[in-house]
């Protein structure tokens, strides 16, 4: 049974884990992952999906890799004791070009509300909380990507002042040429 909620989520609290709490973000991930398997069945006939076991040993791993990193960021959202999401952000150097991005640029590569949180503010704050720690490191751009089939992932991400950058394509090396 669900615990009701009101239409806001009040006050979060906000806890920076190591390495060793990484597995507090597994059913998180798992969530995730089965919203991914929803969002792009599209991918299905050039992308296998894998299952949420391996999803998550292979996330995990990439998570403790980024973790060596002082600069990484595993931000857990709480609220009354329970797991409302979480953020995975690394730091990169920003690959100079046509556009002036600062010397490093931030990639928030997990981005996990729990379902029960979904538009109870929660995303916001903790993108908020996500904004001021990478303000105080000096960093002035955040690259977060999303599904193309998940609108309202996106129309999240505009509201939150996100624009479209690049858009990735993907195919198998073998899929190339016009499909009849």
């Amino acid at each position: 049974m669900t615990k009701p909620r009101s239409s806001n989520v009040g006050v979060l609290g906000f806890r920076y884990l190591g390495a060793h709490e990484v597995e507090e973000l597994a059913d998180l991930w798992g969530a995730l992952h089965q919203q991914h398997r929803v969002s792009a069945p599209h991918l299905e006939d050039i992308i296998s999906a894998v299952s949420l076991d391996e999803s998550w040993r292979r996330r995990r791993s990439q998570y403790l890799a980024w973790l060596r990193d002082p600069d990484t960021m595993a931000i857990l959202a709480e609220h009354d004791g329970d797991l409302a999401g979480y953020a995975m952000v690394t730091v990169r150097e920003s690959a100079q070009g046509s556009w002036d991005r600062g010397e490093r640029v931030a990639v928030v590569q997990t981005f996990a509300i729990d379902p029960e949180y979904t538009g109870l503010g929660v995303g916001s704050k903790l993108l908020e909380e996500v904004r001021r720690q990478l303000a105080s490191m000096g960093v002035r751009d955040i690259e977060f990507s999303a599904l193309a089939t998940a609108s309202e992932d996106i129309s999240f991400l505009e509201q939150e002042g996100f624009r479209p950058f690049v858009t990735t394509m993907v195919c198998r090396v073998d899929g190339f040429g016009a499909h009849d």
